[in-house]
């Protein structure tokens, strides 16, 4: 059989695995576990291409371990029997299992007494987040660890790896080469390996240029600085754009991300920028992105173009307010420098002298909620631009003047 590349390439020791020092670096939880030859039942989750696989198969055999690979989606019932009864034999083994988060009831109850006995070990992967996605019976016998994506520098250190392998033996390539590669495979090293492998095929001289890739694959590399900020700064030029209101910069920056399919990243900063830079100004925003996003996740590209652009134009003409998160950073900033005091006796649990809003007219009465040496602080200031936050100023204004009581309570003391 014709194994690829990224197959020959797969590291035989978590020494050998790229990226992911967050798990696997030394003193990481990970390595720490191979070191003291000690394995739990875990999932690992995160994209395609960024050392799932490889981490699980890396771990079983730095261990030395009986281990066994699945798929949920593929392997049916009597794959799964075979291994439980494997695990009797040998009193234990360890399951490789990809797309857990496909697992049918029917094989659920067959693995969790084995789980729940110990005599099987899972190793989930996934790339669907296991909070939402993964039956909570499963999830609770197993510790979750995310994978972070590649750098730059990761992929590039993959593929500098990869052309020393025997089956590229004689290639030539030049570092633009590797850096637009390295480019174009986002965070999948798997993909890099496979664009490497089919350039140094389609070539006679086994000279693998610039021009050969892009007649290859080409796709738009909007990245050309190698350490790949180029990026970041694209993905800051869209959340500034919004943020000052600039609706045809916001667009032609959304459409940089949509060309080079990075929909993750616009899904995450648009949902950062709804309660960064649109606030309270405009809370309605959040929820009209959330349904923007779950969209253009249902109808995928090239469709999904079309709410993307609907809900980013929403975000970059709508009015603005950071109001929110500057009064939460002032009050952390109380707490992280020790500026807290103790509870007020009026809030604590089962006080005798807690007043019940509800028991008073309008639902308020006034009493003491903040520690004394921060009665009369405020945190929160609302700013005059826009409608709702407008009303919120009013609201807190009117109750402000009735909290006056309290704070000339205190000066008087």
């Amino acid at each position: 059989m014709n194994k690829p590349l990224a197959l020959k390439l797969t590291p035989n020791s978590i020494d050998e695995v790229i990226g992911q020092k967050h798990l696997l670096g030394e003193g990481k939880i990970l390595r720490n576990l191979i070191e003291n030859k000690k394995i739990f039942s875990m999932i690992l989750y995160g994209k395609p291409g960024i050392g799932k696989t490889t981490i699980a198969q890396a771990m079983v055999k730095d261990l030395g371990v009986r281990y066994r690979f699945l798929n949920a989606t593929i392997n049916n019932k009597k794959d799964f029997d075979v291994v439980v009864e494997e695990a009797k034999m040998y009193d234990g083994i360890v399951l490789i299992m990809d797309e857990i988060h496909r697992l049918n009831k029917d094989k659920q109850d067959l693995l969790l007494p084995q789980l729940e006995s110990g005599l099987i070990t899972l190793i989930g992967m996934t790339t669907s987040n296991p909070y939402f996605k993964i039956n909570p019976a499963i999830r609770s016998r197993c510790q979750i660890f995310e994978l972070h994506d590649l750098s730059y520098e990761d992929i590039v250190e993959g593929l500098n790896r990869a052309i020393k392998h025997p089956d590229l033996a004689g290639i030539e390539i030049t570092e633009e080469a590797i850096s637009y590669i390295a480019h174009l495979s986002g965070n999948d090293l798997r993909y890099a390996y496979n664009l490497l492998e089919m350039a140094f095929y389609a070539t006679k001289d086994k000279k693998v240029t610039l021009e050969l890739l892009k007649n290859i694959n080409n796709k738009p590399v909007m990245i050309s600085d190698k350490d790949a900020s180029g990026h970041y700064d694209l993905l800051s030029a869209f959340q500034k754009s919004i943020r000052g209101s600039d609706v045809d910069a916001a667009l032609h920056y959304l459409a940089r991300l949509i060309a080079i399919g990075d929909l993750d990243s616009i899904y995450r900063r648009m949902s950062v920028i709804c309660y960064e830079d649109i606030g309270l100004a405009n809370p309605d925003m959040g929820p009209r992105v959330m349904a923007a996003i779950s969209a253009s996740e249902l109808v995928g590209l090239p469709e999904a173009r079309i709410p993307l652009s609907e809900v980013v134009i929403e975000l970059a003409l709508s009015p603005k307010s950071n109001t929110a998160h500057v009064a939460l950073d002032k009050a952390l900033e109380d707490v992280e420098t020790g500026r807290c005091g103790d509870i007020p006796d009026t809030i604590k649990i089962h006080s005798p002298i807690y007043k019940y809003p509800h028991d008073y007219p309008n639902n308020f009465v006034v009493q003491q909620y903040l520690p004394d040496n921060l009665v009369g602080k405020k945190y929160y200031l609302p700013k005059d631009t826009s409608p709702n936050e407008r009303m919120l100023g009013q609201i807190r204004e009117k109750l402000d003047r009735l909290k006056e009581k309290i704070v000339i309570r205190k000066k008087d003391k």
